[in-house]
């Protein structure tokens, strides 16, 4: 457990502050349990900040998942003893008035990666010098500032990055809740989670979303354990069939820390100890994909622009295509293209994309459209409930070929041959494209190659039902492989 001091001893008997961000959860919280430890009053916050600067404002999903996971953590925090403060504005302020308000000595918080919440942190560590201040490790398996390449750089490429974290101290052993917290004395006021209006406030386009998610602490470990127990043993096959339910889909309660990743590695290791039928092949793979998000971390972290800038500046010279028209029709699925447009359908309706479709629509925007990849990533940033930033934009760098070990910007998906080798029934595009449910499996892929006659009797009119394909995908590779050109040379 590693943690930072600042600012006055912490040995004093006034209450601390525990500063809740990306870790709303009271399981295996260093900063929570650290402060329930001292015996102190503690007074746990969530600022909502949109004042702060550099901060990246959340999207409506993120809203969303942030209103629901704070009705599960309120009610939880208050049965410990000490109900959950909420606050609005810039977090130093906000911190500094709470500090005087319930005579606190001392802030605990857990840390973070992204620069500009390092920046935040900073400011409020300026802004109250007199108050110790304690940071903890508890939302990622390494310490960015310990893992570099033996020329003391950073990481670029996942493989020797997990060699050299793995070849470190195993993780730690996560830490159990807080059995009770001390209230400081006369609560201090908070703000209505209502009065943050995050939901949608006219047209309800998020209704569908409580169909598919439970945020929350309670939602985040069923959710593991659901996993474990069905998934696991086939998890590295699984994770790639997009129609069945066999990723993780633990991403939104990693990215809103309602579930550490020690304790997400604890219990896959539990369940796998306990059952033969789980191979160590799979606990494996699934641990290196909780190493990719480390890995992700580790690159914005030595790499600040890595949202807004190419991180490998070659591509700097590429000539994106300016295309509003077949931008907004891959971000509303009517490309043409089946598995795409089932792929950017379930996004909108459920606010999270199937980890596989993921690559295939990132392909087909940067490569069959031609677009920038920061078009796409600015659109999952706003309608994804895990929207991380550095996950999001590592991903959209790695598809687009100008990230860190990124896929060669000549290797361009097939949206047809995607389709049939990942969703070979067509079970996943029927769901989300229904207007081509009735099409047989052979045409359902590519339905502008069907004959008219079984187009007919599947009620399908291309051009009216279903759209036709926007881009001629062999036409597309020419003109992408075209564009790469400048770059190569």
């Amino acid at each position: 457990m590693i943690s930072e001091d600042g600012g006055a001893k912490d040995d004093s008997d006034g209450a601390i502050v525990v500063w809740l961000r990306n870790d709303l959860r009271l399981d295996d919280n260093p900063a929570l349990f650290h402060a329930a430890e001292t015996g102190r009053p503690v007074v746990p916050i969530v600022i909502h900040d949109e004042e702060s600067p550099g901060l990246r404002s959340l999207g409506g999903a993120h809203r969303w998942w942030l209103h629901r996971s704070l009705e599960n953590l309120g009610p939880r925090m208050g049965k410990l003893g000490s109900p959950l403060v909420l606050r609005r504005g810039r977090a130093a302020k906000v911190l500094e008035d709470l500090v005087a308000e319930v005579g606190a000595t001392s802030l605990y918080m857990n840390r973070r990666l992204e620069p500009p919440a390092v920046i935040q942190d900073e400011e409020v560590e300026k802004a109250l010098p007199d108050l110790a201040v304690r940071r903890f490790e508890a939302n990622f398996l390494h310490d960015p500032n310990m893992i570099a390449t033996g020329s003391g750089k950073f990481y670029k490429v996942f493989k020797p990055f997990r060699d050299k974290v793995e070849a470190g101290s195993p993780p730690r052993e996560p830490l159990d809740p807080p059995k009770e917290l001390i209230p400081p004395r006369g609560h201090p006021k908070s703000d209505t989670l209502a009065s943050w209006k995050l939901l949608p406030q006219t047209v309800d386009w998020a209704k569908g979303f409580g169909d598919h998610w439970q945020p929350g602490e309670d939602g985040a470990h069923e959710r593991l354990a659901k996993f474990c127990d069905r998934y696991l043993a086939d998890y590295k096959a699984g994770r790639d069939r997009p129609a069945e339910d066999a990723s993780s889909r633990l991403s939104p309660h990693l990215r809103w820390g309602e579930v550490s990743p020690f304790r997400v590695l604890h219990t896959a290791g539990a369940y796998a100890k306990r059952r033969k039928s789980i191979p160590d092949s799979e606990l494996s793979h699934f641990r290196a994909e909780l190493l990719w998000r480390d890995f992700n971390y580790h690159v914005l972290f030595h790499d600040p622009d890595l949202p807004s800038k190419n991180l490998n500046p070659k591509f700097d010279r590429l000539r994106w295509r300016a295309a509003k028209v077949e931008l907004n029709a891959w971000q509303r699925g009517r490309t043409g293209y089946p598995i795409v447009d089932a792929g950017m359908r379930q996004l909108w309706t459920t606010g999270w994309l199937h980890n596989r479709v993921r690559m295939i629509v990132g392909s087909f925007l940067t490569r069959d459209l031609l677009i920038d990849w920061r078009e796409g990533e600015a659109w999952f940033w706003d309608t994804l409930v895990d929207g991380d930033i550095a996950n999001n934009t590592a991903q959209w760098q790695w598809i687009a070929g100008t990230g860190a070990d990124a896929q060669p910007f000549f290797r361009i998906f097939n949206p047809v041959t995607q389709s049939e080798k990942f969703d070979p029934k067509g079970e996943y595009i029927r769901r989300y494209v229904p207007e081509l449910a009735k099409l047989p499996t052979e045409a359902l892929h590519a339905p502008w190659l069907a004959e008219p006659d079984v187009l007919a009797k599947a009620g399908v009119e291309l051009g009216k039902t279903y759209p036709r394909p926007i881009v001629d995908h062999c036409e597309a590779r020419t003109r992408a492989l075209k564009a790469y050109e400048v770059v190569k040379n």
